[in-house]
């Protein structure tokens, strides 16, 4: 490990050498003493002896103070790297609940309309409410954030949400369970809007895809929590069960409490509150050199337009996005656009009702209905797990490529499967396999690489509302196809809505090439030079061929 670390350093190489060398000089000058007579054997002796015991004395101190600075820097990196990954492990926490609320009023809505006689209607609309209040919960916390901070506002996002769930838990009506549903989706909508800008705001650069991709991960936790919540009482009785389920959802909130006094507020944040020494004080923790972190301060303080412990004048931020330029224009339309696309190709369609589904294919057992259910989370889990090993390595848009072009694939077939095989073993077989599928391919590409290219494109001025927008547009989106899925799905049938689903995935490919950039091994400033010089990302047909390559090495 020496030999390597000595053949590697740079800026100490002709020290290296020397070292290395100088038992060959030593070997040549006592041949040449051999040769001399004695005395001046003696002489050269005595005299080089002296003069390199005193230089290999040195060399030696440096190579054990150069050895010592290598083991410091290789322990900085470790802790470094943990405390940032404990940092977006809590940060993520906020997504659970989303996730659990998913995946378990996919089963509980069995058993409440079942209790408390709930019509379809109502059905639709309890299921659905959640998303569309979240964008309310999305739109103030963009502005919230930015006032009271990062770390609060996901502290405040967890105490809306117990109260929300505790009232579900005891709502004895269906006028009640909708107002503990409106609360809870505040609360969800302002977690799920600041833990991906939260966890992109501390990373480093080389690690932000991967890290950034944790909140979409603790999703699917959740979901998958939500169904075997599911499965594990629904043999309670009818009035107890679903109280049950929904009170379980209060528990990850609880973490976040403990979670304050670990993580630290977002060095951005910090910088925007000309709070500069103790921006520099966060980035020392979560990088791992001091030359990286007083570079990135620098680009820090720049976006924020802080000159001299001043904040430079700016025009407000809404009026800015309403009145966008050129390069914001790009951004926005990058931003809401792909979070458009990840909710109306259908997959909180997919997992609120895939029970129905399943039914539909000829499952009619309830406890294999989410039992079922529990094998889509199982696969959604465990397949996004991919897409945080990759997405620092091959890139945001060969992941986009695969996962909407495996979608479009699947949704059509499951369209085909549900209209021509009927309710049989094939079937069921089929929609299985598609469901799963489509689960997969959306957790390997469009699920993380959505948040995380949302999180990264806008400036810092306007990166927390700005991605509250698109937030918006993806919590309207999922409330649109929520609450629009059965009565859809009575009218075309539900093969001819997955049929549609699929036209939509079809046309995010497109998206994808021409609106989406790479952004991976770019700083979030250098993301921001990148939209400002449209003609330096048109890369998208290199892109698309690291896919296919991709594909073919899988």
């Amino acid at each position: 490990m020496s030999l390597s670390f000595l053949l590697t350093r740079k800026g100490n190489s002709s020290g290296s050498v020397l070292f290395f060398l100088f038992p060959v000089f030593v070997g040549a000058m006592g041949l040449v003493g051999v040769q001399g007579d004695g005395n001046e054997e003696m002489a050269l002796s005595l005299g080089s002896k002296n003069k390199y015991k005193r230089m290999d004395s040195e060399l030696s101190d440096d190579f054990e103070d150069d050895a010592s600075h290598h083991h410091h820097q290789l322990g900085r990196k470790k802790s470094t790297r943990k405390y940032v990954l404990a940092c977006a492990i809590f940060a993520s926490l906020n997504n659970v609940l989303l996730g659990y609320d998913v995946g378990v009023m996919s089963g509980a809505i069995i058993f409440i309309q079942e209790d408390l006689k709930i019509t379809e209607v109502q059905e639709e609309v309890l299921v659905g409410i959640l998303s569309v209040i979240s964008l309310l919960g999305s739109l103030a916390g963009g502005r919230t954030s930015d006032v009271i901070g990062r770390k609060w506002t996901m502290a405040f996002a967890a105490i809306v949400f117990q109260i929300g769930a505790a009232i579900m838990t005891l709502a004895s009506s269906f006028e009640v369970l909708m107002i503990g549903r409106v609360l809870a989706g505040v609360g969800i909508g302002f977690g799920v809007m600041i833990a991906p800008v939260y966890i992109a705001e501390i990373s480093p650069t080389v690690d932000r895809g991967s890290l950034t991709s944790f909140p979409e991960i603790f999703i699917n936790l959740g979901i998958l929590l939500g169904y075997v919540s599911n499965y594990a009482f629904s043999g309670l009785s009818v009035h107890t069960n679903w109280r049950v389920m929904l009170a379980v959802g209060i528990l990850p909130s609880v973490f976040i409490g403990f979670a304050l006094f670990i993580i630290p507020e977002s060095p951005r944040w910090l910088a925007m509150q000309n709070r500069v020494e103790e921006a520099r004080s966060v980035l020392l923790k979560t990088n791992e050199n001091d030359k990286e972190v007083e570079e990135r301060l620098s680009e820090i303080v720049a976006a924020a337009g802080i000159s001299n412990g001043e904040k430079n004048e700016e025009k407000a931020v809404w009026r800015e996005l309403l009145s966008p330029s050129p390069s914001l224009r790009r951004m926005l339309i990058t931003g809401f656009g792909i979070q458009c696309f990840q909710q109306i190709t259908g997959i909180d369609a997919t997992v609120y009702y895939s029970p129905e589904i399943f039914h539909d294919a000829g499952i009619v057992n309830k406890s294999k209905l989410l039992a079922a259910t529990v094998a889509v989370g199982v696969t959604k889990t465990a397949l996004i797990l991919i897409a945080t090993f990759l997405v620092d390595r091959v890139g945001r848009k060969p992941l986009l490529y695969v996962s909407t072009i495996g979608m479009t694939v699947c949704l059509f077939t499951l369209s085909i499967s549900l209209a021509i095989l009927g309710k049989g073993q094939l079937g069921i077989a089929m929609a299985l396999l598609c469901v799963c599928g489509n689960v997969a391919f959306f957790s390997v590409g469009m699920g993380p690489v959505c948040w995380i290219v949302t999180s990264e494109i806008f400036p810092l001025r306007l990166r927390a509302q700005a991605s509250a927008l698109g937030a918006v547009g993806n919590r309207v989106c999922s409330g649109f196809v929520a609450m629009s899925f059965l009565s859809l799905a009575r009218t075309i049938t539900v093969g001819g809505t997955f049929f549609l689903f699929s036209l939509f995935s079809a046309l995010s490919v497109a998206f994808v090439y021409e609106h989406v950039p790479e952004t991976k091994g770019k700083s979030l400033e250098q993301i921001e030079l990148l939209f400002q010089n449209h003609n330096e990302w048109d890369g998208s047909e290199m892109e698309l061929g690291d896919a296919q390559h991709l594909v073919h090495k899988a």
